[in-house]
């Protein structure tokens, strides 16, 4: 595809970049803070605005993607500050020490949590001793509510939002737990030790490296995680009480490059070393392993339009292939040529254009067209 521009500046990183239609937006580490960036549609930096300390431990750079909603940008920076940032000119509604006021407790990577907006309320998992999840007043930054502690810490999985028998349903992970908490009142509905399942594997970093958003549809929920984890598919019980496991696969175990489900099956690449991995297919009813190939190495993917976008995380290379459970075939192929580190921030698409970030550089692809087929309408 043509690259349609470039722009350095946005500061060290692995988080994704995302666009409300008008404006880009995408954080970035720069000499111990994180800053958010808001960068026009033609590559212009509009403003940049610090959004509190960043982590500056193991893996330092910013990895919370921001959430948007109605002129209001919402990040929580490495270091645990959660701001809320006007998106029009930049200026701070309200930020606070989210790490003092809830205890929180950051995995080893420090706080990587990408925030999920719904109605009037914006939900964290800042685990800890006094609570697991909380939610706040979107306008005011007031706690809303605090779900009962599990005395976890927390993972780098952002939550997802799920309607299930008549209730909106925040489900997540932590270190150790599925969690499945109601948005109105914070109960939690369900959480289940997924480390006690029969047959997992006995290697205790992977309890602490969850980065794999759950998969969630008409009542089941897939999980995975990298260093030998596995897949495991959950029902959830009728009653919303519990969950009971479906399925469990060893092959696709994915590290923190995401999971895709497109028509039944689902996409991803696994771990089979910090350096190695391959891209596998399973079928979402069954966890049959549809494929396993190497291409390169393992990586992030997303999907549109029937089509898969590989990243793989090594050197860089982004495959254009088609969600066909029986064949990995790459129609096309292109490296990205800027930034620096690994390649671990997922792409994204936003009217046709292809976001890549990659360490302090962000890159804009167009996908309208590609030479001379047209690949998204």
């Amino acid at each position: 595809p043509t690259l349609l521009w470039s722009l350095r500046g946005i500061g060290e990183g692995y988080s994704s970049a995302v666009s409300d239609g008008k404006t880009i937006f995408v954080t970035g580490s720069k000499h111990d803070a994180d800053y958010l960036t808001a960068i026009d549609e033609l590559g212009t930096m509009r403003w940049q605005v610090p959004c509190g300390a960043s982590w500056t431990g193991t893996y330092p750079g910013a990895k919370c993607t921001p959430a948007i909603d109605h002129g209001r940008a919402y990040v929580l920076s490495g270091g645990g500050t959660l701001t809320c940032i006007q998106t029009d000119h930049g200026s701070v509604s309200w930020s606070f020490d989210a790490k003092e006021r809830f205890e929180a407790e950051p995995s080893v990577h420090g706080f990587c949590e990408s925030l999920l907006v719904h109605d009037d309320r914006l939900f964290y998992t800042p685990c800890g001793p006094a609570t697991t999840m909380v939610a706040i007043d979107k306008i005011t930054g007031e706690t809303i509510w605090k779900s009962k502690s599990l005395h976890d810490k927390s993972s780098y999985v952002s939550p997802v939002l799920a309607a299930f028998t008549g209730k909106n349903l925040i489900i997540t992970l932590t270190q150790k737990y599925l969690i499945g908490v109601e948005a109105s009142s914070g109960k939690t509905l369900f959480s289940d030790n997924f480390t006690t399942i029969p047959g997992m594997p006995n290697q205790p970093f992977w309890a602490s490296s969850n980065a794999v958003t759950p998969l969630f549809k008409d009542g089941y929920i897939y999980i995975t995680g990298g260093y030998d984890f596995g897949s495991i598919m959950f029902r959830i019980n009728d009653d919303v009480t519990g969950v009971t496991k479906v399925w469990k696969d060893s092959v696709l175990d994915c590290q923190h490059g995401g999971v895709v489900l497109v028509d039944g099956y689902i996409y991803g690449s696994n771990w089979t070393s910090n350096s190695q991995g391959e891209w596998c297919c399973l079928d979402w009813k069954t966890g049959r392993v549809m494929y396993t190939r190497k291409w390169f190495t393992k990586g992030s993917v997303i999907s549109s339009d029937s089509m898969l976008y590989c990243y793989e995380e090594r050197t860089g290379n982004i495959g254009l292939v088609r969600a066909d459970p029986h064949v990995f075939r790459v129609a096309g192929t292109f490296r990205v040529p800027e930034g620096n580190g690994p390649h671990w921030a997922h792409p994204t698409i936003s009217n046709g254009i292809l976001l890549v970030r990659h360490g302090d550089a962000l890159m804009a692809y167009d996908l309208k067209t590609c030479g001379n087929r047209v690949i998204l309408p």
